[in-house]
């Protein structure tokens, strides 16, 4: 008689492994080299929400890290894309078949060079605005996902904003220090706040209580 595997990712009682109510998305690159650059703000999001959740994301299969805890009497998966971040729809893809969850009780964080250095944005839905990542996640579960950014700030070459890719993938890729990291460091604090704000009292009451500039 041949034995077959059972899935990898189904519950006990047939349901998803990883039941959640709420699915957290932290941007990144994966790899530890990257693990504290500007570009991996959502990845800092997502450390201090495990720890408020008491879980850790572990990886599972090839595409993401995950860890489902609870926040607010809620459960909430967190996930760390291991894709590059041009190819997140594919993890998040594969975290809702894994979870349950639907793309409203999807939040996405990542950063924005735009914005000064720990401004925040929160909104549910929209488009990709040029954004690899948000479109690739688009494209994959559709655009109604909740989305916090957070603003890393441009880099300036000769004291002017500067758009040349070289110096811009350097700043993005690079680790910051002083008082960008300090901004940056209490804006994820502020962030993980709004998650939880989000999972209790909705998108609108976040934003008011924490988009700034």
């Amino acid at each position: 008689m041949a034995f077959r595997k059972r899935p990898p990712f189904i519950g006990e009682r047939g349901g998803p492994r990883f039941a959640a109510d709420w699915l957290v998305v932290g941007l990144g690159n994966p790899g530890e080299q990257y693990a504290r650059t500007r570009h991996n703000i959502g990845w800092w999001v997502i450390n201090e929400l495990a720890r408020r959740a008491g879980t850790q994301p572990k990886t599972t299969g090839s595409l993401m890290a995950i860890g489902v805890g609870s926040l607010c009497g809620q459960r909430v998966a967190l996930v760390k894309p291991k894709t590059y971040v041009n190819l997140s729809g594919k993890a998040v893809s594969q975290a809702h078949k894994w979870t349950g969850c639907d793309v409203t009780h999807t939040i996405v964080l990542y950063d924005d060079l735009d914005m000064n250095v720990g401004a925040i944005r929160i909104r549910a839905g929209g488009g990709h605005g040029g954004h690899n990542g948000l479109k690739s996640i688009g494209n994959a579960v559709g655009f109604e996902f909740i989305r916090i950014k957070v603003g890393i700030g441009r880099p300036h070459l000769n004291g002017e904003p500067t758009w040349d890719s070289e110096y811009v993938a350097d700043y993005v890729l690079g680790a910051p220090t002083g008082e960008d990291k300090r901004r940056l460091d209490e804006a994820s604090g502020l962030v993980a706040d709004a998650v939880q704000v989000i999972m209790t009292d909705g998108v609108d009451a976040a934003a008011n209580r924490f988009n700034r500039k």
